[in-house]
């Protein structure tokens, strides 16, 4: 297969670098739709489909027989920091070896600068896939508040906040973000929150949320986001929906129904699942109240939140040698209690930060917090998509692994997901909910994002030790209509667009 796959990728690349159409026969078409695959050809002209169906060769046109491999629209991450770094690798290795041609940013109330600076900068050091991005919430206090951000906005701040993100939906944001567990957004007043919503929703966008809680308050954070979508009809969708408690372990069921309820009373929830029972923050997230001396709390965290074993250290700046370590072994260093040991781990990190404020990051945690259970039951809700909330770089092996797993584990292991299922969970329901036009289906008119693979081989590869291997599995990622990967690896491409909300 091995053979096959380069034969393929070599034909289809000097076709597409030559502006001529290419046929590829011989594929197992899934959609995007969530229909059922089908043995026919697709059309490949320029950077678009031309079409699908039993189509016969042209004179002069690249034929590729695709020998029964899956081909498919490329996937679509709905939630990403693989921006971080600032593309520092533009090839994004462990992007495209999952197949993935699309990320979403701005994610978590996070943006780095206005919508079209961001989509400038882009444009003129393009990577190989394409990005598309909300407005962060946390951009929007930052350039009204400064640093004065612990309190309630007043109106006047709201409103300059208001004619920044209008003018980010102008310029094709697809709506609001917020990360409401985190400076600067967890001192938001739900009032803010709402009026921002509604300029985004009067412009036809989105609203995506790291809520205010995802673990003791998991309820209340959830009615905050459904009261925003029943008071503004604003598509509103819970980011990397998890239950982060032991308490609420196996509950999964009771959530959905809840967001069933919701949805029959016309307010349009979603949601977005990466496949791990861990997720990666910052040791400050598990302190609402930012008390970072109540042992109390501390002692909380690591009883019913998680425990010190499943706390492991991603990224530590004040002492890098800590890295790799749970709680429970630095605790063990010190001969001291955890809920001690937690509290000066984030005491430190605070001090550094304070001496380092043009420094970026302190420090990350990855946390062990979820029932398998539960991760599995919001994956199959037909109304979840599929994100990896991954960067490159990172600890953690949902940046390089989550697509990948998905397939091995949901639909060919679990079959808890047929493979159009995931498909379209990965593709055509992710950009429908998104605002994402033009992508994410295997259809005539529709940009040429494709990727090409084997159902029975596609696997990820990435653990907390090795974060960093790529998927397998994935024989070509097409972007625009030009190779990005054959077999796993970068051609060296950069084809990627910055998108524009419902811009084709």
């Amino acid at each position: 297969m091995r053979k096959l796959v380069l034969m393929l990728a070599v034909g289809l690349f000097a076709s597409v670098s030559a502006q001529a159409s290419t046929l590829v026969i011989g594929a197992m078409v899934i959609d995007g739709t969530g229909a059922p695959g089908r043995k026919t050809a697709v059309r490949i002209d320029g950077d678009r489909i031309l079409a699908v169906g039993p189509l016969k060769p042209r004179k002069s046109e690249t034929v590729i027989d695709a020998h029964g491999l899956v081909l498919a629209p490329g996937f679509i991450d709905a939630h990403s920091h693989h921006d971080r770094g600032d593309y520092s690798d533009p090839a994004m290795p462990p992007v495209v070896a999952q197949g993935v041609t699309t990320i979403v940013i701005g994610q978590d109330g996070e943006s780095d600068a206005p919508f079209a600076e961001v989509a400038a900068k882009f444009r003129m050091h393009p990577a190989a896939i394409n990005v598309a991005s909300y407005t962060g919430h946390g951009l929007l206090r930052e350039r009204v508040m400064g640093t004065d951000y612990k309190r309630y906005a007043t109106p006047a701040e709201v409103a300059a906040m208001q004619k920044l993100l209008a003018a980010d939906m102008a310029a094709g944001s697809l709506g609001l973000s917020t990360g409401l567990e985190y400076d600067p957004g967890i001192y938001s007043a739900h009032e803010e929150v709402l009026a921002l919503a509604r300029t985004a929703a009067a412009a036809g966008g989105r609203y995506i949320s790291h809520m205010r809680n995802e673990d003791v308050a998991f309820d209340a954070a959830l009615d905050e986001l459904l009261d925003i979508g029943l008071k503004t009809g604003i598509p509103v969708q819970v980011s990397h929906i998890k239950l982060g408690v032991v308490d609420k372990w196996g509950t999964a069921k009771d959530v959905l129904a809840k967001l069933d309820a919701a949805r029959a009373h016309g307010i349009d929830v979603t949601a977005d699942v990466y496949p791990y029972e861990y997720w990666q923050s910052t040791l400050t997230v598990l302190f609402p109240n930012r008390d970072y001396t109540d042992i109390e709390a501390a002692r909380f965290a690591l009883a019913h939140l998680t425990t010190p074993q499943g706390m492991l250290l991603g990224f530590y700046a004040p002492d890098p040698s800590l890295v790799g370590k749970t709680i429970a072994d630095v605790a063990m260093m010190r001969g001291e209690e955890p809920a001690k040991t937690y509290l000066w781990l984030i005491q430190t990190a605070e001090a550094w930060r304070a001496t380092h404020p043009d420094g970026g990051r302190a420090e990350a945690v990855i946390g062990t917090a979820m029932d398998p259970r539960d991760v599995a039951d919001f994956i199959a809700w037909d109304f979840s998509v599929i994100c990896s909330d991954g960067a490159i770089g990172s600890r953690h092996p949902r940046g390089a692994g989550a697509f990948a797993k998905v397939l091995r584990l949901y639909v060919r292991e679990q079959k808890r997901l047929t493979l159009a299922q995931a498909v379209h969970k990965m593709t055509g329901q992710t950009a429908e909910q998104l605002g994402i036009a033009g992508r994410g289906l295997l259809k005539p008119g529709y940009k040429a994002d494709l990727v090409l693979f084997d159902p029975e081989r596609v696997m990820d590869k990435a653990t907390v030790e090795n974060p960093a291997a790529l998927a397998e599995g994935v024989a070509l990622v097409i972007v625009n209509g030009t190779v990005v990967a054959r077999d796993g690896k970068p051609t060296g491409a950069n084809p990627g667009q910055f998108l524009q909300r419902g811009a084709k």
